[in-house]
Protein backbone atom coordinates (compact mmCIF):
# COMPACT_ATOMS: atom_id res chain seq x y z
CA UNK A 1 0.00 0.00 0.00
CA UNK A 2 1.64 3.35 -1.19
CA UNK A 3 1.40 5.91 1.33
CA UNK A 4 0.19 9.78 0.54
CA UNK A 5 2.83 12.35 -0.36
CA UNK A 6 2.97 14.72 2.62
CA UNK A 7 2.06 18.86 2.23
CA UNK A 8 4.49 21.02 4.13
CA UNK A 9 2.95 23.99 5.49
CA UNK A 10 4.84 26.70 5.17
CA UNK A 11 4.23 29.75 7.47
CA UNK A 12 2.82 33.06 6.51
CA UNK A 13 5.66 35.00 7.69
CA UNK A 14 8.20 32.13 6.87
CA UNK A 15 10.24 33.93 3.59
CA UNK A 16 13.79 34.97 4.05
CA UNK A 17 14.80 36.42 0.82
CA UNK A 18 12.80 36.39 -2.44
CA UNK A 19 14.72 34.73 -5.35
CA UNK A 20 14.17 37.41 -8.60
CA UNK A 21 15.09 33.95 -10.82
CA UNK A 22 12.41 32.67 -12.91
CA UNK A 23 8.80 33.61 -13.76
CA UNK A 24 7.20 32.44 -10.79
CA UNK A 25 6.76 33.39 -7.23
CA UNK A 26 9.59 32.27 -4.91
CA UNK A 27 11.35 32.85 -1.53
CA UNK A 28 13.54 30.85 0.10
CA UNK A 29 12.97 30.26 4.45
CA UNK A 30 14.50 27.78 7.07
CA UNK A 31 12.53 24.74 7.40
CA UNK A 32 13.34 23.73 10.97
CA UNK A 33 13.94 19.66 9.41
CA UNK A 34 14.92 20.55 6.26
CA UNK A 35 17.00 23.49 6.59
CA UNK A 36 17.40 26.27 4.11
CA UNK A 37 14.52 25.42 1.36
CA UNK A 38 13.00 27.45 -1.74
CA UNK A 39 9.38 27.56 -1.91
CA UNK A 40 7.80 27.90 -5.32
CA UNK A 41 4.29 28.81 -5.56
CA UNK A 42 1.97 27.11 -8.65
CA UNK A 43 0.46 28.96 -10.67
CA UNK A 44 -3.12 29.29 -10.66
CA UNK A 45 -4.80 26.82 -13.04
CA UNK A 46 -1.64 24.60 -13.62
CA UNK A 47 -0.36 21.14 -12.26
CA UNK A 48 3.07 22.98 -11.86
CA UNK A 49 3.33 21.31 -8.46
CA UNK A 50 2.29 18.07 -8.89
CA UNK A 51 5.04 18.01 -11.95
CA UNK A 52 7.54 18.94 -10.23
CA UNK A 53 7.23 16.19 -7.60
CA UNK A 54 6.83 13.82 -9.74
CA UNK A 55 9.40 14.71 -11.77
CA UNK A 56 11.84 14.22 -8.83
CA UNK A 57 10.11 10.83 -7.95
CA UNK A 58 11.03 9.49 -11.47
CA UNK A 59 14.21 10.94 -11.45
CA UNK A 60 14.63 9.08 -8.44
CA UNK A 61 13.35 5.70 -10.06
CA UNK A 62 15.92 6.30 -12.82
CA UNK A 63 18.57 7.20 -10.19
CA UNK A 64 19.08 10.05 -11.86
CA UNK A 65 20.81 13.02 -9.18
CA UNK A 66 17.79 15.57 -8.98
CA UNK A 67 16.54 18.48 -6.35
CA UNK A 68 14.57 17.01 -3.39
CA UNK A 69 10.84 18.34 -4.11
CA UNK A 70 8.06 18.26 -1.79
CA UNK A 71 4.84 19.63 -2.07
CA UNK A 72 3.79 22.59 0.39
CA UNK A 73 1.36 24.77 0.83
CA UNK A 74 1.44 28.92 1.80
CA UNK A 75 -0.76 30.98 2.83
CA UNK A 76 -3.53 28.60 1.09
CA UNK A 77 -1.55 28.35 -2.23
CA UNK A 78 -0.21 25.56 -3.79
CA UNK A 79 3.33 24.89 -4.53
CA UNK A 80 6.38 22.90 -3.46
CA UNK A 81 9.47 23.15 -1.26
CA UNK A 82 13.02 22.32 -2.30
CA UNK A 83 15.65 22.20 -0.14
CA UNK A 84 19.23 24.06 -1.15
CA UNK A 85 20.96 21.25 -3.32
CA UNK A 86 24.72 21.75 -2.12
CA UNK A 87 24.69 23.75 1.11
CA UNK A 88 28.60 25.87 0.99
CA UNK A 89 28.64 25.99 -2.56
CA UNK A 90 28.09 28.01 -5.98
CA UNK A 91 25.53 27.31 -8.50
CA UNK A 92 26.68 28.43 -11.63
CA UNK A 93 23.87 28.52 -14.50
CA UNK A 94 24.16 27.50 -18.06
CA UNK A 95 23.59 31.36 -19.71
CA UNK A 96 26.70 32.29 -17.66
CA UNK A 97 29.30 28.87 -18.13
CA UNK A 98 27.91 29.53 -21.99
CA UNK A 99 28.97 33.29 -21.86
CA UNK A 100 32.23 31.94 -20.65
CA UNK A 101 32.46 29.92 -23.61
CA UNK A 102 31.04 32.65 -25.99
CA UNK A 103 31.42 36.38 -25.12
CA UNK A 104 28.09 37.39 -27.65
CA UNK A 105 25.86 34.42 -26.49
CA UNK A 106 23.08 35.96 -25.07
CA UNK A 107 23.36 35.52 -21.75
CA UNK A 108 20.19 37.88 -20.72
CA UNK A 109 18.15 36.82 -22.96
CA UNK A 110 15.38 34.13 -21.17
CA UNK A 111 13.33 32.11 -23.48
CA UNK A 112 13.96 31.47 -27.64
CA UNK A 113 17.13 31.32 -27.65
CA UNK A 114 18.47 29.72 -30.74
CA UNK A 115 22.32 30.10 -29.31
CA UNK A 116 21.57 27.37 -26.88
CA UNK A 117 22.45 24.38 -28.83
CA UNK A 118 23.12 20.87 -28.22
CA UNK A 119 26.66 21.21 -29.23
CA UNK A 120 27.22 24.63 -26.94
CA UNK A 121 26.42 22.74 -23.99
CA UNK A 122 27.46 19.40 -24.39
CA UNK A 123 30.81 20.85 -25.11
CA UNK A 124 30.40 22.71 -22.18
CA UNK A 125 29.64 19.85 -19.83
CA UNK A 126 32.20 17.51 -21.52
CA UNK A 127 35.12 20.01 -20.19
CA UNK A 128 36.96 17.41 -18.06
CA UNK A 129 37.27 19.54 -15.31
CA UNK A 130 34.11 19.00 -14.35
CA UNK A 131 32.83 16.04 -12.11
CA UNK A 132 30.15 13.94 -11.69
CA UNK A 133 27.33 15.33 -9.18
CA UNK A 134 28.31 15.58 -5.80
CA UNK A 135 27.16 12.90 -3.08
CA UNK A 136 25.70 10.89 -6.21
CA UNK A 137 26.94 7.03 -6.81
CA UNK A 138 26.24 6.51 -10.45
CA UNK A 139 24.96 3.48 -12.35
CA UNK A 140 27.78 1.31 -13.54
CA UNK A 141 29.34 2.59 -16.47
CA UNK A 142 28.37 6.57 -16.17
CA UNK A 143 31.55 7.84 -15.50
CA UNK A 144 31.72 11.68 -16.66
CA UNK A 145 29.11 14.73 -15.93
CA UNK A 146 28.42 14.46 -19.71
CA UNK A 147 27.43 10.85 -19.02
CA UNK A 148 25.08 11.97 -16.83
CA UNK A 149 23.70 14.54 -18.80
CA UNK A 150 22.77 12.51 -21.26
CA UNK A 151 20.17 10.69 -18.51
CA UNK A 152 18.86 14.10 -18.08
CA UNK A 153 17.39 14.58 -21.55
CA UNK A 154 15.99 11.01 -21.26
CA UNK A 155 14.04 12.40 -17.75
CA UNK A 156 12.80 15.46 -20.24
CA UNK A 157 12.14 13.32 -23.41
CA UNK A 158 10.10 10.62 -21.00
CA UNK A 159 8.08 13.32 -19.23
CA UNK A 160 8.02 16.17 -21.92
CA UNK A 161 9.49 18.96 -19.70
CA UNK A 162 10.71 21.78 -22.07
CA UNK A 163 12.07 23.70 -19.51
CA UNK A 164 15.69 22.51 -19.45
CA UNK A 165 16.84 25.92 -20.70
CA UNK A 166 19.77 28.17 -19.98
CA UNK A 167 19.52 28.86 -15.96
CA UNK A 168 17.77 25.27 -15.35
CA UNK A 169 20.89 23.23 -15.78
CA UNK A 170 24.08 24.23 -14.32
CA UNK A 171 27.61 23.44 -12.68
CA UNK A 172 27.81 23.29 -8.63
CA UNK A 173 31.16 24.80 -7.64
CA UNK A 174 33.10 24.20 -4.29
CA UNK A 175 34.62 25.94 -1.83
CA UNK A 176 37.81 24.28 -2.77
CA UNK A 177 36.94 25.51 -6.43
CA UNK A 178 36.38 21.81 -7.41
CA UNK A 179 33.37 21.77 -10.80
CA UNK A 180 30.36 19.67 -10.32
CA UNK A 181 28.05 19.38 -13.07
CA UNK A 182 24.60 20.13 -10.72
CA UNK A 183 21.65 17.52 -10.15
CA UNK A 184 18.54 17.90 -12.67
CA UNK A 185 16.34 20.69 -11.56
CA UNK A 186 13.04 22.48 -11.98
CA UNK A 187 10.76 19.98 -13.81
CA UNK A 188 7.33 21.74 -13.47
CA UNK A 189 7.06 22.50 -17.46
CA UNK A 190 6.04 18.45 -17.83
CA UNK A 191 3.36 16.46 -17.79
CA UNK A 192 0.67 18.33 -19.58
CA UNK A 193 0.57 20.57 -16.24
CA UNK A 194 -0.44 23.61 -18.13
CA UNK A 195 -3.69 21.66 -19.14
CA UNK A 196 -7.60 22.04 -17.64
CA UNK A 197 -8.92 18.84 -17.05
CA UNK A 198 -12.05 19.64 -19.86
CA UNK A 199 -8.49 19.82 -22.05
CA UNK A 200 -7.59 16.62 -21.10
CA UNK A 201 -11.00 14.90 -21.28
CA UNK A 202 -10.89 15.85 -25.19
CA UNK A 203 -7.21 14.20 -25.40
CA UNK A 204 -8.40 11.27 -24.19
CA UNK A 205 -11.47 10.87 -25.65
CA UNK A 206 -9.83 11.54 -29.03
CA UNK A 207 -6.94 9.04 -28.58
CA UNK A 208 -5.00 12.20 -29.38
CA UNK A 209 -2.60 11.88 -26.29
CA UNK A 210 0.43 10.27 -28.92
CA UNK A 211 -0.14 13.94 -30.70
CA UNK A 212 0.09 16.23 -27.54
CA UNK A 213 3.34 14.07 -26.17
CA UNK A 214 4.80 14.46 -30.03
CA UNK A 215 4.90 18.21 -29.86
CA UNK A 216 6.66 18.68 -26.89
CA UNK A 217 9.68 20.64 -27.32
CA UNK A 218 13.05 20.89 -25.57
CA UNK A 219 15.00 24.29 -25.01
CA UNK A 220 17.72 23.14 -27.11
CA UNK A 221 18.64 24.17 -30.73
CA UNK A 222 20.17 22.27 -33.65
CA UNK A 223 21.71 25.46 -35.14
CA UNK A 224 21.81 28.94 -33.93
CA UNK A 225 19.68 29.58 -37.19
CA UNK A 226 16.93 27.43 -36.10
CA UNK A 227 13.81 28.68 -35.63
CA UNK A 228 12.08 25.97 -33.51
CA UNK A 229 14.08 24.64 -30.78
CA UNK A 230 14.48 20.58 -31.08
CA UNK A 231 11.20 18.04 -29.56
CA UNK A 232 12.40 16.70 -26.66
CA UNK A 233 12.54 13.30 -28.33
CA UNK A 234 14.91 14.69 -30.92
CA UNK A 235 16.94 15.98 -28.11
CA UNK A 236 17.63 12.85 -26.28
CA UNK A 237 17.89 11.12 -29.82
CA UNK A 238 20.79 13.36 -31.03
CA UNK A 239 22.72 13.43 -27.97
CA UNK A 240 22.34 9.34 -28.07
CA UNK A 241 24.08 8.74 -31.32
CA UNK A 242 27.09 10.62 -29.72
CA UNK A 243 26.98 8.94 -26.70
CA UNK A 244 25.81 5.76 -27.58
CA UNK A 245 27.07 4.03 -24.01
CA UNK A 246 25.45 6.30 -21.68
CA UNK A 247 22.42 6.69 -23.57
CA UNK A 248 21.92 2.80 -23.70
CA UNK A 249 22.77 2.70 -19.66
CA UNK A 250 19.86 5.13 -19.04
CA UNK A 251 17.49 3.45 -21.34
CA UNK A 252 17.65 0.01 -19.55
CA UNK A 253 17.16 2.43 -16.23
CA UNK A 254 13.99 2.88 -17.93
CA UNK A 255 13.28 -0.21 -18.97
CA UNK A 256 13.85 -2.10 -16.07
CA UNK A 257 11.71 0.26 -14.21
CA UNK A 258 7.88 -1.60 -13.71
CA UNK A 259 4.69 0.00 -14.60
CA UNK A 260 3.56 -0.78 -11.03
CA UNK A 261 6.02 1.54 -9.43
CA UNK A 262 5.35 4.19 -11.62
CA UNK A 263 1.03 3.80 -11.21
CA UNK A 264 2.00 3.62 -7.43
CA UNK A 265 3.96 6.88 -7.68
CA UNK A 266 0.75 8.92 -9.37
CA UNK A 267 -1.85 6.95 -6.34
CA UNK A 268 0.66 8.97 -3.94
CA UNK A 269 -0.50 12.26 -5.05
CA UNK A 270 -3.54 13.63 -3.25
CA UNK A 271 -6.49 14.08 -5.09
CA UNK A 272 -7.79 17.42 -4.38
CA UNK A 273 -4.50 18.70 -6.63
CA UNK A 274 -4.32 15.51 -8.73
CA UNK A 275 -7.48 15.12 -10.53
CA UNK A 276 -8.48 11.56 -11.80
CA UNK A 277 -8.46 12.83 -15.21
CA UNK A 278 -4.84 14.19 -14.53
CA UNK A 279 -3.63 11.12 -13.27
CA UNK A 280 -4.97 9.14 -16.53
CA UNK A 281 -3.51 11.95 -18.72
CA UNK A 282 0.05 11.51 -17.38
CA UNK A 283 -0.42 7.96 -17.24
CA UNK A 284 -1.08 7.71 -20.73
CA UNK A 285 1.98 10.25 -21.41
CA UNK A 286 4.49 7.94 -19.98
CA UNK A 287 3.37 4.86 -21.23
CA UNK A 288 3.90 6.32 -24.44
CA UNK A 289 6.98 8.53 -24.08
CA UNK A 290 8.29 5.26 -22.58
CA UNK A 291 7.48 3.48 -25.59
CA UNK A 292 9.12 5.65 -27.74
CA UNK A 293 12.14 6.05 -26.02
CA UNK A 294 12.86 1.91 -25.60
CA UNK A 295 12.42 2.08 -29.44
CA UNK A 296 15.45 3.98 -30.00
CA UNK A 297 17.93 1.10 -28.28
CA UNK A 298 18.04 -1.12 -31.06
CA UNK A 299 19.50 1.63 -33.67
CA UNK A 300 22.22 2.51 -31.23
CA UNK A 301 23.23 -1.01 -30.53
Amino acid sequence: MSHPFSIVEVPVDAADAEEAMGTKFKFWFQHPDKGYCLFKQARPNTGEDWAEKLAAEFAELLSLPHAGYELAIWNGKPGVISPLMVPNSTLIHGNDILTGLNSSYPRAQDYGVSQHTLEIVLSAIANPRVKLPLNWIAPAGINTAVDTFVGYLLLDAWIGNGDRHHENWGFIETLNQSVHLAPSYDHASSLGRELLDSKRQKYIENNSVMAYAKRARSAFYQQPEDRKPLPTLEAFSTVAKRYPHAALIWLEQLANLSFAQIKQLLTCLPSHRFSPLALEFVWQILHINHSRLLSLREELS
